[in-house]
């Protein structure tokens, strides 16, 4: 699979941080979904094609770590990298169960996040495209 453009899922209950991490990625060339929960987030990819997704751990509804569970059950290979202002080692050790890329702290800096977001991308699509972080 030749990865062109890739598809970012973006899933925070906070509309602000989802269009600041928007206005991160689309300059950059990517395309971008929006999910305010997981609930939404589940549904996004069960019907579209996404690449990779950037989940917020605390949200109503469903937590990121649920998010994260139940998108592992059709999709295990899609790279998830978990967001979080409140993380711990119990925190790190259930996200490395669910098989989590990464887990970054909020706030997290641009070059961190589209750090991983590359990491991510070239690890599981053999991604090669360069952009500035």
């Amino acid at each position: 699979m030749v990865l062109r453009t890739p598809r970012l899922l973006i899933t925070d209950d906070d509309a602000a941080f989802r269009e600041t991490l928007r206005g991160v990625f689309e300059p950059r060339g990517f395309q971008t979904l929006l999910a305010a929960d997981g609930e939404e987030a589940v549904q996004i990819v069960r019907h579209q094609e996404v690449h990779l997704v950037l989940l917020d751990v605390h949200m109503p509804k469903l937590t990121g770590l649920e998010v994260l569970r139940l998108l592992r059950e059709f999709n295990s290979l899609l790279p998830i990298i978990l967001l979080s202002a409140g993380w711990d080692e119990r925190l790190l050790e259930q996200a490395r169960q669910a098989q989590a890329f990464s887990v970054l702290p909020k706030p997290v800096s641009t070059r961190q996040l589209t750090g991983a977001v590359c990491q991510a991308l070239k690890q599981t699509y053999n991604w090669s495209e360069d952009f500035i972080s």
